[in-house]
């Protein structure tokens, strides 16, 4: 069995609604983060995020100054080492589940954030996350890592991949 599940698609296909739906279902100790947008109205602004123990900080925003963009939006990578890094660190130690949303470009800049991407894959802990569906060096790297499962997600098929992915997390770890 596989111990990390990634969940790729199109922006917009409910990837991290699939993962909020999938913790809220299970009982599992979970830790790690996901991304949420921030929007002044119908204009989105950035993305913050969000960790599973309730810290949040701005990852990406279109007033950031920074060398780091994507888009419009600069890329915070102090935020995302101090609270994203650190959720993904404290979830290796205390978690029996590891959420990372999201394996993106935005993270990407931040040579912390892949590190303990790696430490999340290779802890033999279950990891369930996002990742970017463009090639990039890394993601393609993880994408065909061992231990790894790949799942597209569309709008058509969200409900299975949702039933998959608690079926998987409901069964026991095979050492």
């Amino acid at each position: 069995m596989k111990k990390v599940y990634l969940l790729t698609g199109e922006p917009g296909t409910g990837k991290t609604t699939l993962i909020r739906e999938t913790i809220g279902r299970l009982k599992v100790k979970a830790g790690g983060f996901y991304t949420e947008e921030i929007r002044q109205g119908r204009v989105r602004q950035g993305f913050k995020i969000v960790t599973l123990d309730g810290q949040e900080a701005i990852l990406a925003h279109v007033n950031i100054p920074t060398p780091y963009r994507v888009s419009k939006y600069g890329v915070d990578i102090k935020n995302l080492e101090r609270v994203g890094v650190s959720a993904l660190h404290r979830a290796i130690k205390e978690d029996d589940l590891i959420i990372i949303d999201e394996i993106g470009k935005m993270e990407l800049f931040c040579p912390q954030f892949k590190k303990a991407v790696l430490e999340a894959i290779n802890s033999g802990k279950k990891v369930l996350g996002t990742i970017m569906l463009p090639p990039n060096p890394f993601a393609d790297e993880l994408k065909h890592h061992p231990q790894v499962k790949v799942l597209i997600v569309t709008r058509a098929n969200r409900e299975e991949v949702l039933e998959e992915v608690v079926r998987w997390l409901e069964q026991k770890s095979e050492e």
